[in-house]
């Protein structure tokens, strides 16, 4: 099984955390980065290779990730030399990528076995799978609903439903030959010229533990919340050879 990481952006939400330091590895209970929780979690679940879609200081990344085999994973890197969105890199790399993978957001915090959204897809024939989450947006204000001047319904605060991506995707290859290289393409583009087509996208819906740390708020989240949610998070840990990865991935990125 192999995964491909989005690890380009700016992360310019999350300033001031991300100054001197790409988003997904800005470090998560004072203990792992984002990225190392992530591929912790990619080889627990029976990845083998990955690709990491680098930009913004995508050297801190290599000098941090290496070749993976820390974690039992073979890496390799795809540079981007512009901003080219979600789907916008994968479509020049597509020869080096297998008939279906995994993509996802490097800035993803979940306990969601990623082998099992890969499975799904595989076993769905659907162009793309993509795994959701529900949300409840409340509202600070009363909301009216007006009808020809006149005000015919009033909400208090009400609650509002969502089902949100979570940056998480099965991907098939033949999917992506359609879109031509070296032109941004976000996943937006994506799902609205599937469904113009008619091709609908299947959804893995997953209730467990998800965070999307793109803001100092979600940060923080993250930080209060990783010791309550450390065995989840990190499946199988063996702390003897945690620490022994841990000093390994420090000595890489301060040697560089």
């Amino acid at each position: 099984m192999h995964a491909v990481i989005l690890a380009g952006g700016k992360g310019t939400r999350l300033m001031p955390y991300t100054t001197c330091v790409p988003k997904p590895l800005v470090p998560i209970g004072d203990q792992y980065s984002i990225l190392e929780i992530v591929l912790h979690q990619l080889s627990h679940y029976g990845f083998r290779s990955v690709t990491l879609a680098i930009g913004h200081m995508g050297q801190l990344i290599r000098a941090f990730v290496g070749d993976g085999s820390r974690w039992d994973l073979s890496v390799n890197y795809l540079q981007e030399s512009t901003p080219l969105g979600t789907i916008g890199p994968l479509l020049g790399a597509l020869d080096s990528l297998p008939e279906h993978f995994l993509v996802m957001n490097g800035d993803v915090l979940t306990d969601l076995n990623y082998a099992k959204v890969l499975r799904q897809h595989q076993a769905s024939g659907a162009p793309v799978t993509v795994a959701t989450y529900a949300r409840e947006v409340r509202s600070e204000f009363g909301v009216l609903d007006v009808e020809e001047g006149e005000i015919t319904h009033f909400r208090e605060k009400p609650v509002f439903d969502f089902t949100v991506s979570m940056g998480i995707y099965g991907f098939s290859k033949s999917t992506l030959e359609l879109y031509p290289a070296g032109q941004p393409f976000g996943f937006d583009d994506l799902v609205l010229d599937l469904l113009a087509r008619n091709q609908h996208p299947a959804n893995f819906h997953f209730s467990g533990y998800w965070l999307d740390i793109g803001r100092p708020d979600d940060y923080d989240r993250a930080n209060a919340e990783f010791v309550s949610q450390m065995p989840q998070l990190l499946p199988g840990l063996d702390s003897a050879v945690t620490d022994k990865t841990q000093a390994a991935s420090n000595a890489a990125l301060y040697s560089n």
